[in-house]
Formats: structure tokens, sequence, C-alpha cells
């Protein structure tokens, strides 16, 4: 009995002695080089738990875990801890967890190069300001990673990041992430969660999403300027994808077909510039629990979603063909058809709204009276994408002009069952393959396609206007008939022209004299200055007859200016003084340019208006009436616009005793320069660029009507690299950024002009004011910084006090304030064109129509002065060569 006490007595006591020597024996089985490098954490952190003591056992520290004697998890969550995190935390090798988030933590992150066992990193919401290059350098056994509301600096993912086979989880959320998304992310194997919303990220979904795990992307409001963009076709091979967030972007086309995703829950894109119509995948789809799409560009019939319980934002600033759930006008569908083949662009989302097409200004379609589409003009689009084969579903269609963009495949053969076809104009593109055979009645225009077939008749010498033939036999036997024409013309055109000459030769010895009359031959003007030179009546026959028909004698224009009297001024400027002048009873405009007091570059300008104008025909352009190239004096003869010019009445209206301009008097004016303008683009011979655009340069006659002049910066070429960059200045406050500062010229110069003068009619301010506080004296800039306000403060800061708007005219301002924000982007490609700009226009003035409004197109000045500024004379041969004109209809 007393031996069973003594061996119980002996198992305690051993067993207690045991419990006694645990700590010793747990402490120096701690890795030295783990409890040093925690020794260090702890140094640098504040407001930690009471159990982290410096050289005491780590293992034993509270939110630390250990296993078999290293370090293998801190965990501090929301402890309020700060400090931050010294370079010695790399030394912790067995670590796999480290949970850090929500805390106060700052300074630059550390390096982890020897971490190749950790696995999960958490960091979130801290005040760390830094990360380094190589941070995922070493991180090898990475699975998650959250690094989101970091104050960062600018940083991007390097490719250390993919040597992590194994990350499932990548979230860097407001963190000043920069950069475009690298291509990498799609090929990590495990990833699943990619959340990188809220940073700068700019460029384009990766193709290597295609196929990729993803299963959640949150790329939604990137705070670039220029955001995350171009198109989401790949989501639709993203099979595992539950959650897609890319709303507050700027995405465009289409959204693609989503059958392939069978358990999408949330798909969120709004805010972007999508276009099309939404995919029966996505409205049908049982798995989705909520879809926002409002404020893209969508189009089509209002969807209708087939689960009853998903929540839907989608009814806001899209352009569905109507506001509920309904099938669209059978022509609106084939439109929208054939929009899909050119990728469904955003210029045709903008302007093609409602269910009318033929009833709204949809671009580029005209209707019958009957309501049928029989020209569709795409010309100069910058389209991509092919020719849908549904255009021959518009069996009205008689002109169908594709000219001048980026298409590509081959001309439908369906084309050719189009009754009524005239016209098929795909000039200028990329298309290839045969062509089919259309009927003898349809003129092709197929130039500027290198691969297009052989017998498409644009290789070779041919002409790039040809009738299509059923056969070779009908071709030659067209040709023929063709040849015989142009012979019988051309006899006809020679007999009218020796007539002509010799009445004008008549007509000339009474103009100039024998020795001292200079002359400009307009076939030679693209030349230097030893174009202009002496010429005698005796060698008028080299010289244009056109030429010799607008001249006037110095002495006939002294005496119809009161010998350029300064009671006669109308006005000064650039090159040149414009006078007043009464010519045997008919008004003109004379602008005298002098020849020695500006040089050569006088001598260019009066070239170069002189060459532009006599190419340039248009209703809305101010009409070139005759010149005089005498006594060292360049004279250039415009007709006489009697309203003055736009800077007068939009500024000076209270000087002139006249009233202010009306809101629809504003309107007309602002379409009748968008259609100069647009015609000079894309209409004329040749695609001129006005670059000097602005007030002083729009001319009004007496019914208010516009017509835009001083064509002296067209193509002019300067003396000098100063004197270059001098001209091509033109007027500051109208300059485009980009011309003003590099000397990049396009189209869209005259297009951010055109948009100044926009906010000069409705706000009735100066493009500069500097009567105005310092900030918002340049008009562009204030007017762009108060756009993003709400309307109606907006139109209450901005609207020209003179202007009496019912809420009606309030919204056709509004419209017009919006083309001039558009037009004046600082991007040259995100400004539209002038055609644009026109179809944006035609509606509100059509709905303010004025009494007198006149919409004929002018004809040509005649022979005479006085007919001249009647009528343009219609039997110019100079003209009447080029076919441009059939696209105008």
């Amino acid at each position: 009995m007393v031996r069973k006490k003594r061996h119980r007595r002996l198992i305690v006591f051993l067993l207690f002695f045991l419990l006694c020597l645990r700590p010793i024996q747990c402490r120096s089985a701690t890795s030295s080089d783990d409890v040093e490098a925690m020794s260090d954490l702890s140094l640098s952190l504040s407001g930690l738990p009471s159990s982290w003591k410096p050289g005491s056992d780590p293992c034993s520290w509270d939110g630390v875990t250990c296993s078999a004697g290293r370090v293998t998890a801190i965990n501090l969550v929301s402890r309020g801890v700060s400090g931050s995190l010294p370079p010695s935390l790399s030394s912790l090798s067995a670590l796999t967890s480290l949970n850090l988030q929500h805390n106060r933590l700052s300074g630059p992150l550390p390096l982890l190069p020897n971490l190749s066992s950790l696995q999960s990193i958490s960091l979130e919401d801290n005040a760390f300001d830094s990360i380094p290059d190589s941070f995922f350098a070493g991180l090898l056994g990475l699975q998650s990673i959250t690094l989101d509301g970091l104050p960062l600096a600018p940083w991007n993912l390097t490719r250390d990041l993919a040597s992590a086979a194994g990350l499932a989880e990548f979230s860097a959320a407001n963190s000043s992430l920069y950069g475009p998304l690298p291509d990498f992310l799609g090929s990590l194997p495990s990833l699943s969660i990619l959340r990188l919303s809220y940073n700068h990220l700019s460029g384009t979904l990766p193709p290597s999403f295609a196929g990729s795990g993803l299963q959640q992307l949150f790329l939604n409001s990137q705070q670039s300027p220029d955001k995350l963009s171009g198109r989401i076709d790949v989501i639709g091979a993203m099979p595992q994808l539950t959650v897609f967030w890319i709303q507050t972007n700027a995405f465009t086309g289409p959204i693609p077909d989503l059958s392939n995703l069978t358990s999408l829950e949330s798909f969120n894109a709004r805010d972007n510039a999508l276009t099309g119509v939404v995919p029966a995948s996505l409205t049908a789809s049982l798995t989705l629990k909520n879809v926002s799409l409002s404020n893209n560009v969508l189009q089509g019939s209002f969807p209708q979603f087939a689960s009853k319980s998903v929540a839907v934002d989608i009814d806001k600033g899209n352009q569905f063909c109507r506001p509920a759930p309904g099938p669209c006008d059978p022509r609106v569908t084939v439109l929208l058809d054939i929009a899909a083949g050119f990728g469904y662009p955003a210029l045709l989302a903008k302007s093609w709204k409602g269910d009318q097409p033929c009833g709204a200004n949809w671009l580029g379609v005209t209707c019958d009276a009957q309501g049928n589409a029989i020209v569709l003009n795409f010309a100069n689009q910058h389209f991509g994408g092919e020719i849908s084969p549904v255009f021959s579903n518009l069996t009205s269609l008689r002109q169908l002009i594709l000219s001048s963009n980026d298409l590509s495949g081959s001309i439908p053969g369906s084309l050719t069952q189009l009754p009524q076809l005239q016209l098929l104009d795909v000039t200028n593109n990329s298309l290839s393959g045969k062509v089919p055979a259309f009927g003898t009645s349809v003129t092709l225009k197929l130039d500027g396609n290198p691969k297009l077939g052989d017998d498409s008749g644009s290789g070779g010498g041919s002409s790039p206007f040809i009738k299509s033939t059923p056969s070779s036999s009908a071709l030659i036997a067209g040709l023929i008939l063709a040849m015989a024409v142009a012979m019988a013309v051309v006899i006809a055109c020679s007999v009218g022209f020796y007539y002509r000459r010799r009445k004008l030769e008549e007509k000339s010895k009474h103009i100039l004299t024998d020795t001292q009359s200079y002359k400009i031959g307009l076939n030679g003007l693209n030349y230097n200055s030893e174009s202009i030179a002496p010429i005698s009546t005796d060698s008028l026959n080299q010289y244009s007859v056109e030429a010799q028909s607008m001249h006037i004698s110095i002495q006939s224009l002294r005496t119809a200016t009161g010998n350029f009297s300064k009671a006669n001024i109308l006005g000064s400027g650039g090159f040149g003084v414009v006078y007043k002048g009464d010519h045997n009873g008919t008004v003109i405009a004379v602008k005298r340019n002098g020849y020695d007091l500006i040089g050569n570059k006088g001598n260019e300008e009066f070239k170069a208006e002189i060459e532009v104008l006599r190419k340039v025909k248009h209703k809305n352009l101010v009409a070139l009436v005759g010149f005089s190239n005498e006594d060292r004096e360049r004279l250039l003869v415009y007709e006489y616009m009697a309203g003055g010019t736009l800077t007068e009445r939009l500024f000076k209206w209270q000087d002139t005793g006249e009233p202010p301009l009306n809101w629809n008097q504003r309107l007309v004016i602002a379409l009748d320069v968008a259609r100069a303008i647009e015609y000079l683009h894309s209409f004329a011979q040749e695609s001129y660029i006005h670059r000097d655009l602005k007030p002083s340069n729009i001319l009004l006659d007496k019914d208010l009507r516009a017509k835009v002049s001083d064509f002296g910066l067209v193509k002019l070429a300067a003396d000098n690299q100063k004197s270059m960059q001098t001209r091509l200045a033109g007027t500051f406050g109208y300059l485009a950024p980009e011309y003003a500062t590099t000397g990049r010229v396009s189209t869209k110069v005259d297009v951010y002009a055109f948009g100044v003068i926009l906010m000069e009619l409705i706000t009735g301010r100066k493009v500069l004011d500097e009567s105005q506080d310092p900030e918002d004296i340049h008009l562009v800039a204030f007017f762009r910084r108060k756009f993003s306000q709400e309307k109606d403060k907006f139109l209450t800061e901005m609207m020209d006090q003179t202007l009496e708007l019912d809420e009606e005219a309030k919204q056709s301002w509004a419209e017009v304030a919006d083309l001039a924000w558009h037009s004046t982007t600082r991007e040259p490609h995100q400004r539209p064109d002038m055609s644009h700009a026109v179809n944006r226009l035609a509606p509100l003035v059509d709905q303010w129509r004025p009494t007198n409004y006149v919409d004929e197109d002018d004809d040509e000045p005649s022979m005479s002065l006085s007919e001249r500024m009647e009528k343009w004379q219609c039997n110019d041969t100079t003209f009447t060569t080029y076919t441009f004109d059939s696209t105008l209809k």
C-alpha cells in the first residue's frame, strides 16, 4: 500500500517537473532568426498587445502563430497599430499569413524576397505611402493579396507577380495603380478574383482574359483621364464569370454574346459608351441578379429580362427606339442590322434616336416622301467592319456611299438585288474579293481598294467612276457609247469655248492696257510668284479664260471705292483692308492687299485665296466676283454682305443701333457656318481646312444668313519656319490645342474653332474677355468648367442675358451647348466632324425656321459683275468635269 502511494507521488512529481521545463524547451526550439525579426517588428510598431515584448518568445505573443518553432502567421487586424514595417520582416521565411489590415501603418512597404511560403497578405486600409517595384519578387506561394485603400505613390503591376502560379485573389482597389492591365493577369491559372476599382488604369481588356478562370472582375471607376476603353468582346469567352463591374469607364462597342456565361449574377457597365443592341443572351439569363446599363448609347428595343427577380438599371441615357418594351419600326431594325456590320459605331448610335429614321434626321439617312430610305451616305466616317448583306433589305435604296472608311471583306452579292440602286461608292477602303455583277444602271466607284478583284475595274489606269456590266461585251459597248458621247460633248464645248473666248477678248480690250496690266493665270497658281507677270492683249491666249472674265481694272475699283476712301472702309485685319464700293450700280466689297507693304506673304495669300475660291462654290461661302493685279496692288472683289460681320452683330449691336440677335437667328447662323465648313471638309473637289474660322470671318447678308469668308490661310505656304508658325497660329482663342502647340493640322482644327463660335453665340461673350475675373477670361476654359454643373444652374450662368427663351427654346440652347462642349474637347479624335454638327443643328433650325428662311443652292456667278452677284455661271467646264456632287443629295 505504501509502495503504491510512493509510485503515485513519483509520477505527479515527474509530471510537474516536465511541465516546469516546457517553456524552456519551447524557447530553445524557436528560430533565433525569427526571434530577432519579431523583436525588430515590435520595436518598429506602436499600439501592440502587451504580450509583445522584445526578446521574449514571439510564439507566446498575442496574434502570432508558430509551428515547429517557426513563426507562420501574424494577425493584428484592427488593433490600432501604427509605425512602419522593418526590412527584417523578410527573414520570417516560414511565414504563410500576414494580416495587418485596418490599422495606421505607414511608410514604404518592405521587400519580401525570401518569403516564398507566404500565401496571404492583407494590408488594406493603412497609410503605406509606396510600394517597391520588386515587391512581388520571390512571393512564389502567394494565393491572396489585398492592398485596397492605400495612399501609395503611383505604381504599376510588374511581371514578378506572374510567378505566383497559385494566386487566386488580387485586390488593389483605390491604391493609385497606374498603367494598362498587363496581359499576364489572364494567364495566371488560379486567379478567380481581380479587384482593381478606383485606380488610374487605362488601355483595353487583355486578350488573355479569354478562357481564363476569372470569376469576379472589378475594374470600375478608373480615375485616369483616358480610363479603361475599347471593346469588351473578350468577356464572351470568360465562362466562369459571375461578377463583371466596369462602370464609369470609356468602353465602346456592343455587348457580346454572353451565352457561355452560365453563372453570371452581376453585370454593371453603366456610364460607358457601349453601343448596339442588348443581346438576348443577357436578357434571357436566369442566374442574373442585377444589371446596370444606364448612361450608354445602347440601341434597339427596350430590353425585357426573363428573370422576375433581377434588379435592372437601364432606362437612363440610352438610345432605345421606344421608352418601354416592344418592337422597333422595321426600318430601324434593318438600319441597326446594317450598323452591326460596322461594329455599331458610336457616331451612328448618338445620331440615330427614336423610332422614325426618316423624321429624326438620322446621320447618313435620306428618305423619300413615303418614308423609304433612298440614300445612305456614310463617307469619311472611319467605320470599320464589313458591308452587311442586310443593305439588300432596303429595296428603295438608290445610292449607297461608303467611301473613305476602313471597311474590309467583300462586296455582298445581295446588293445586286437592289432594284433601284443607281450608285455604289466604296472608294478608299480595304475591300477584297470579286465584284458582283451589277446591272448596267448602277454606277460603281471602286478605286482605292488594292485587293479588290481584277474584274472590279479599279486596277491599272482605269477610271474610278465606271458603269458596272454583266459581261465584258456589255462593258465594251458601254465604253464605246461613252466615248462617242464624250467626243460629242468635247466638240460642242470647243465650239462654245471658241466663241466665248472671242467675245471675252473683245471685252478685255476695254479693260486692259498694253503695257501696265498684270494677270494671274489661275491654272498656274500652284507655282511660285513668277507666275505673276506683265502681259499685253496680244498674249491673252495663254491665260485662263475664267481668270480673264473675272479681271477688273484697277481704275474701275478706284472709282468704285472713291479711290479707297477711308469713309468706305468696312474693316481690316490679317493681310488687307476691306472697302465698300459701287461698281456700275452693284454694291461690292473690295479687299486690298498692298504688295509693297506685305511682300511675298501677301502675294501668296492673294494667290491662295483665288485658287481656293475658284474651286469652292457654296451658298454659305462668300463669292469671289473679281480681282485686280495691277500697279503692285492685290485686290479681291467679293459680293457685298449688308449685314456686316458676326462680330459686329453679336458683340457690338448697341453701337450699330440694331437689336441683338435672337435665338432663331443664332441657330440659322450656326447651321450656315456648319454647312460651309462641312462643304470645305467633305464635299469640295479637295478637302480644305479654313484654319482661321472666327466671328470676324463670318459675314451676314441683309436677312442675317451667314457666309464664311477669308480663305487666305487655306493651303498657304509661308516664307520661313518662323512665319509658318505665325501663319499656323491663326487667331488666339480659336486655336485647337494640338494646332497651337505642335502645328499639327486636320479638319478637327476647324471643328474646335466652330465649337468656340457656338460658345460665343449662346453666351454672348467674346472668346477672350478681360472684363471678367482672371480665371474666367478665357471663354472655353470657363465654359467647360461650368458645363459639369447642374443644367439649370449652367443655363442661368452661361446664357446670353439678351436672349428670352421659353422651356422648349432652352432645350434647344442646351443642345447647342452640348455640341459646343464636344467640339472643343482636347483630343482631336474625340471631336465630331462637321457633318455631325450639321445633323445636330438642322433639326433645331427646322423647329425654329424663320419665315424668310431660304435653303436653296445658289448658282455660280455669270460673266458680268452685276449678274455674277445674282447667279453663278452654269457653264464652267472646270467644275462640270467632277462627279463628286453626285453624293450631295
